[in-house]
């Protein structure tokens, strides 16, 4: 397999428009991408008869408007390119400019948090020109994928991209308003996102005996108590010869579509694994990260795997994230966040990270919001994610310019260390500016920033909308100072100088995961938001809404429907997680326990005779000490699960307010705690062949 000869295959790159339609159209093209001209009809009309041949010549019958509703996951609607002649019904294949630019899905049953009553069918989607169409090949055939935006009859945001791409143009005009006084000639400046995402490969046979993993994509109840260290031992590790055959396929299905797959090794956990692409535009960048989502459940059926994107599939071991690698980029691929090899470079490479310091203190609420999710709760905090608090790693160095600079001190350029490994056939190591703390949030990682909760499941499109508004907002307000300065030089000395002071609390190089960071973030004045529940309340502080507003992202009655919807997709969750616990409490593991009992108490019987019980010396002791760990175990199990059923019930007749979310919050999930506790205690005292589907150790470590 030849990677240069098979990536973009399925891609209508831009070379291909450029062989396809006339020099004057694509020039036009190229003008209307870089927002400088609308989208006329004759353009889009040539464009869709060029896509369209090369679509068909590629096997495609059908055509689909793609978009990414507020569900997480992507949507489309097929429409095959047949058509007939009124003269002589003939049959012919369409596509025109209009059947491009424009599509009309039916919106009522996307969620749009009370934006349309379920009547108000109508919805369009528009071609977002900013990503290429591709041609996707499944069971179905062969697709034309057309990347689009998806708005209600109204003009209502319905999706997560159009946001993002508006979020893009903030931060877009506020940084070529400040890189002009650092002497870069820019045309643009866009974020480019790289995200790393992690997974689960887990055999199809097991995960069909689990109705848990089949209905939530993780497990509710299971034990990992007899797996010892095994559970770290994964990590870089020797890839499987059967996972390695789905990482062939599937990578291939990444490049010929365009996805700039680098990366793939084991995680941590047996059975987790990672993918990492190569930096991109972040709307490209969000369009791939879905496709790989999307791609990884569809080729690990093919190689008899589920591959769990769940946060948290497995309990008290390593779950799954999203590293969302960002980083500020111009249209000639200078990177803004790259420390430089010069003092102005540095001078301006501050600057930028100034704003990014100042944004995420300020903001720190909202970017927690961002990626939370009720799968991410169970996630952050644990010893394998950064803790809910927002703080941001800069490194001992880059820390010291700035304290140094908030202190008038001079700067002393320290050169790069090099690690010296004393054997002469290995080549000396040159030092980073930085270390990677892997309990850091937001870390600062060489030239880009590491934005490591976010949440595997999720879409990256929200996290990085929000990251784009705040940095652009702040970079906005900087050049604002700039342009009524009379002494540039000095007021960028002061802008980074005063920032460190005001905002230096946020940065924090230690562990994230001590108890002691806990007590001084507290002492910083730091968010600590550890649910869902509370971190949904920072999208609607005043202080957000006139943020979103003020850029025309998002009205205040958009924001308030999302809100609703995040209310109600976690209520949902959680309702959806409590109502299977209960179901395999009472169909399954009631059932096996109560049959292990019953021949438990059949040995107890023989054992009890007279002349059995002369031999073993009173050798039943320990089976009437079993029998009532046994009895009082299922006891606890019953009120357990009994009291889940009950609550439940009591709020299943509420609705699905923020109020009633806290009670799911803060009721629910501790009751389902404890039927789970028990219940994988329970796992560990029977016999494993009484326990009524796969547990850790079939999964985990069996191939």
């Amino acid at each position: 397999m030849n990677i240069q000869e098979i990536y973009g295959k399925n891609v209508f790159t831009e070379e291909k428009v450029r062989e396809r339609v006339p020099k004057g159209i694509f020039n036009e093209f190229k003008s209307i991408q870089k927002g400088n001209k609308k989208l006329s009809s004759e353009v889009a009309d040539v464009i869709s008869l060029a896509m369209r041949d090369w679509a068909i010549e590629n096997g495609a019958t059908h055509y689909t408007h793609w978009f990414q509703p507020l569900t997480e996951i992507t949507a489309e609607k097929h429409d095959s390119f047949l058509a007939f002649t009124k003269e002589n019904n003939a049959t012919i294949m369409e596509f025109s400019g209009s059947n491009l630019i424009v599509g009309e899905p039916d919106a009522s049953s996307f969620p749009s948090g009370g934006l349309r009553h379920t009547f108000e069918a109508r919805g369009y989607t528009a071609w977002d020109l900013s990503s290429p169409a591709f041609l996707k090949e499944d069971a179905t055939g062969v697709t034309l994928y057309i990347p689009t935006i998806f708005i209600s009859y109204h003009g209502q945001a319905l999706d997560k991209k159009l946001p993002m791409l508006r979020s893009m143009e903030v931060i877009n005009k506020a940084s070529l308003r400040v890189v002009k006084y650092f002497n870069i000639e820019a045309e643009s400046v866009k974020p480019t996102v790289g995200a790393e995402q992690e997974y689960f490969l887990i055999d199809k046979s097991y995960v069909n005996l689990r109705k848990d993993l089949l209905l939530t994509g993780k497990t509710l109840f299971g034990s990992l108590k007899s797996t010892g260290s095994q559970v770290k031992e994964h990590y870089f590790a020797h890839i499987p010869e059967r996972v390695g055959r789905f990482m062939k396929d599937f990578n291939e299905e990444l490049w010929k579509l365009g996805v700039p797959a680098k990366t793939q090794h084991n995680e941590v956990a047996p059975c987790q694994f990672e993918i990492a692409p190569v930096f991109e535009v972040s709307n490209l960048a969000v369009d791939h990260n879905q496709l790989v989502m999307e791609s990884l459940e569809k080729i690990a059926s093919r190689h008899g795997f589920v591959a769990l994107l769940h946060e948290k599939p497995f309990s008290n071991m390593n779950g799954s994230g999203k590293h969302n690698n960002w980083s500020l980029a111009t249209e000639k691929g200078q990177n803004l966040l790259d420390p430089g090899k010069n003092p102005e470079e540095r001078t301006r490479f501050l600057f930028f990270v100034s704003a990014i310091l100042k944004a995420t203190d300020i903001y720190a609420g909202i970017l927690k919001a961002s990626v939370s999710s009720a799968g991410n709760d169970l996630r952050l905090g644990g010893h394998e994610a950064p803790p809910s608090i927002i703080s941001i790693f800069l490194g001992s160095e880059l820390t010291q310019m700035l304290e140094d600079i908030s202190q008038d001190k001079i700067i002393i350029e320290k050169h790069k260390e090099i690690i010296s490994l004393g054997v002469n056939n290995i080549p000396d190591i040159p030092k980073d500016l930085t270390d990677r703390n892997r309990t850091s949030p937001f870390a600062f990682t060489g030239n880009k920033f590491e934005f490591r909760m976010m949440p595997s499941s999720r879409s990256i499109a929200t996290l990085n909308t929000v990251l784009n508004l705040t940095v652009g907002s702040i970079l906005e307000e900087f050049a604002d100072r700039l342009d009524k300065s009379s002494d540039v030089a000095q007021e960028i000395q002061n802008i980074i100088k005063e920032t460190y002071i005001n905002h230096g609390r946020i940065v924090f190089n230690g562990d994230g995961y001590s108890e002691e960071w806990k007590i001084e973030s507290e002492r910083r004045g730091l968010l600590n938001l550890n649910n869902t529940i509370d971190s949904a309340k920072e999208f609607i502080t005043e202080k957000s809404l006139s943020l979103y507003e003020r850029y025309n992202i998002l009205t205040r009655e958009e924001i308030f429907s999302r809100q609703i919807i995040r209310v109600e997709s976690y209520i949902s969750s959680i309702y959806t997680d409590a109502k299977i616990t209960i179901s395999m409490v009472n169909t399954q593991i009631m059932p096996a326990l109560i049959k292990c009992f019953g021949k438990m108490l059949i040995v107890y019987k023989d054992l009890s005779e007279v002349s059995v019980k002369k031999y073993l010396d009173g050798g039943s002791t320990y089976m009437e000490k079993s029998l009532k760990k046994l009895d009082k175990l299922i006891g606890d199990l019953t009120e357990g699960c009994e009291n889940l059923e009950k609550r439940l019930a009591e709020l299943e007749k509420e609705e699905a307010t923020h109020a009633t979310g806290e009670k799911y919050c803060r009721e629910i999930v501790p009751l389902m705690k404890k039927v789970r506790d028990t219940a994988d205690i329970l796992e560990v005292t029977i016999d494993k062949e009484d326990w009524p589907f796969p547990t850790y150790v079939d999964m985990l470590f069996r191939a």
